[in-house]
Formats: structure tokens, C-alpha cells, sequence
């Protein structure tokens, strides 16, 4: 461990006005929640605090993640679970109402843009705008489609969901996230992704910051990334929290810039009541 990495075991020095949680890796793995999280979030909620779930996957709509958390024992309204499938929506209507947008992804977030109101289509010539997303029916026309209307045809431009490499998933098994489909693009066109409407993007924060109305310095992130949960965070100057039961390790930390740490590390989430470990 670095020696800039302190455990001092200790309460935690403030109650928060909002929680903004992760979801897959903090909340729960799977179908299943990861140990603490029912007694935080519920002891949280109990003392008056706001609960907001933010996650990265594009591959379920608020709706469907609000049922996940019910049936999970956590009844969340639509309203509090921010997402691609929100945040992408949103940036379509402000940056580019008029665009024809070809999406890679799956049924929830083609469905979503389409009751939005967002044309899409899969004719090259016709492509504003490819978004490239967590993918699992990722093919060859696919990316044909991509590739002509980026490198073909020149006129359109690329965005992402999210950068996540992977999604964990139970076991310590994991699937390929919109980072590889990103990367067929990317490396097929010459072209770069050029938005990101997933963490660490400051579109995901101040959406959520919107939906809670309560100033950034009165809330928490709390996930187990560093490159989106913790970097977001960071980048936006607020408290952060990272919980060692997803993807990083106090190894992982050891690597980084002191400046790039959160405020609390985590060995579980619901050491949020009873323990703080400071960097």
C-alpha cells in the first residue's frame, strides 16, 4: 500500500444532504445486493437523506433498473435512476435535435430515443451521428454501417455511452463493455469518439445534481471505479467514496496522483455509517 494511504477507523465526519450510488459493483452484483448495501441506503433514507442511483449500463432503461431495486428491497422512484439512456436523450435534444442517428446498442436505448423523438436510421448516407454503446448483438453490419457513414460518407460523428471496458457480473466474471465496440470503430475509421455521455462525463453529474436540486458540496458519489465513479467526482470537486467490492483495489490506488483519490475508501459500502478511511 502507498504510503500516502492512511486507515483511521473512525466515524464518519458528516452526513450528506444526497447519495449518489453506482449501481452494478456498489449497490448489487447480478441479482443479488452486495453485503451492507440494504442497511445503508435504508439507513440513509431513514435520517432524511436523498438516495440517487447513477450507472454507466445503456442496456436497461430507468424503469427497469427502478423494478430491479424494488424487487432488491429498495423501492426507487423512475425519477432517481440517471443513466445513459437518460443523459444520452437529453444531450441528442440540446446538442443536435435534428440529427439522424444511427445506434449501436441494445433494444432499451433505441426503444428510449425513438419515444423521444430521435431519428434514427441504418442508411450510411443518411448518419449524423453514430453512438457506439454496450453492445451484445455487436456485428459485422454493424460496424459496416459505422464505418461507411464515419469514413465513407465523412459527415457524421461519434459518441459513446459510456467508456467502461467491462461490466462485472457475478464470479468474478465480467463482459465486454462500449469500450470494444468504440475501439472496432475507432480503429477501422481513423475517426474518434468525440462525447461521452456516461461517467465521468459532467453530463451525468449535473443531471443527477438536477433531479435532487441540492448543491454538489452537500452531496456524495459512492462507486467502485476510479475512472468513472471516482474521476467524475474528482474533476467536478465533490466528496467521493470508492467501495472495494467492484473493480478496484488499494493496489490500483497506490498508482495514482494523491490529487486523484477519493475522500473514503471502503472495504464495504455500509462502512459509510461506521467507519471513514482517509487518504
Amino acid at each position: 500500500m502507498s504510503s500516502t494511504v492512511q486507515s483511521l477507523p473512525e466515524a464518519p465526519s458528516r452526513l450528506y444532504d444526497a447519495y449518489l450510488f453506482d449501481l452494478d459493483g456498489t449497490i448489487y452484483l447480478g441479482d443479488e445486493l452486495l453485503p451492507g448495501a440494504f442497511d445503508l441506503v435504508t439507513g440513509l433514507r431513514d435520517q432524511g437523506c436523498e438516495t440517487l442511483f447513477l450507472s454507466n449500463n445503456p442496456t436497461r432503461d430507468p424503469q427497469m433498473y427502478a423494478e430491479k431495486l424494488t424487487r432488491l428491497g429498495l423501492p426507487t422512484p423512475t425519477s432517481h435512476i440517471v443513466n445513459p439512456v437518460v443523459t444520452l436523450t437529453a444531450w441528442l435534444r440540446q446538442e443536435a435535435p435534428d440529427a439522424t442517428v444511427f445506434v449501436i446498442g441494445e433494444d432499451p436505448l433505441v426503444r428510449a430515443l425513438q419515444e423521444a423523438g430521435v431519428r434514427t436510421s441504418n442508411d450510411p448516407a443518411l448518419i449524423d451521428i453514430v453512438v457506439a454503446s454496450f453492445d451484445r448483438t455487436f456485428d459485422y453490419a454493424k460496424l459496416q454501417i459505422a464505418f461507411d457513414a464515419l469514413w465513407q460518407h465523412g459527415r457524421a460523428r461519434l459518441v459513446t455511452t459510456n467508456p467502461d471496458a467491462y461490466c462485472p457480473m457475478p464470479g468474478g466474471r465480467g463482459e465486454p463493455d462500449a469500450a470494444a465496440v468504440i475501439a472496432a470503430i475507432e480503429a477501422s475509421t481513423g475517426v474518434r469518439c468525440e462525447v461521452n455521455v456516461g461517467k465521468p462525463s459532467p453530463l451525468m453529474l449535473t443531471t443527477a445534481l438536477s433531479v435532487v436540486g441540492i448543491p454538489a458540496t452537500d452531496c456524495l458519489m459512492v462507486g467502485d471505479r476510479l475512472y468513472t465513479d471516482i474521476a467524475m467526482a474528482v474533476d467536478a470537486g465533490i466528496d467521493s467514496a470508492l467501495v472495494l467490492s467492484g473493480e478496484s483495489t488499494r493496489a490500483m490506488l497506490a498508482d495514482l496522483p494523491v490529487e486523484r483519490h477519493p475522500t473514503l475508501v471502503l472495504d464495504r459500502i455500509d462502512a459509510l455509517l461506521t467507519t471513514r478511511v482517509v487518504l
